[in-house]
């Protein structure tokens, strides 16, 4: 397995796993999680910003893209609720599986956690295998965040020790 940054080559590839992962989740009982979003847009700014990453296995066969991002979070200054840190962390974002092989946010932690310790992410309160994911790979639910458009997002925190 490899994950390293995306390359801009394959930006049609990301896409389409940002629009099946959508199709995924409104067909799933998550209807409202990335409606409406111009996938296009974020996967181009990610790419340039140098925060989108992309795994393959040992075949070459893209297994998926994720955003990973270092602190500070601007969503994530205020939570209801209380971060178990208060210092340095990456945040994940847009974490999005082709379906090619499973537990794709094993792996995503697998290397996020070599980059830095302390990790957050956050999903819709609809997205029940997301959190599902994250509950099981050890993040402690930690309260609700509030995006720049004003929804709400459950957050969750986890510290590799």
């Amino acid at each position: 397995m490899k994950t390293q940054l995306a390359n801009v080559a394959f930006r049609d590839d990301y896409i389409r796993i940002y629009q099946n992962a959508r199709r995924y989740m409104a067909q799933n009982g998550n209807p409202e999680q990335w409606a409406g979003k111009d996938f296009a847009l974020d996967v181009e700014r990610d790419i340039a910003d140098g925060v989108l990453y992309e795994t393959r296995n040992d075949d070459g066969v893209l297994l998926g893209v994720f955003a990973m991002l270092p602190s500070p979070d601007p969503t994530y200054a205020v939570i209801d609720g209380k971060w178990l840190t208060d210092g340095d962390y990456y945040v994940l974002h847009r974490v999005a599986s082709s379906f090619a092989e499973g537990r794709f946010l094993e792996r995503v932690l697998e290397y996020a956690s070599g980059v830095c310790p302390v990790l957050r992410i956050d999903t819709h309160r609809d997205n029940l295998p997301m959190q599902k994911a994250i509950l099981r790979n050890g993040f402690t639910y930690c309260g609700i965040i509030t995006l720049e458009n004003g929804d709400p997002r459950l957050a969750y925190e986890r510290i590799r020790k």
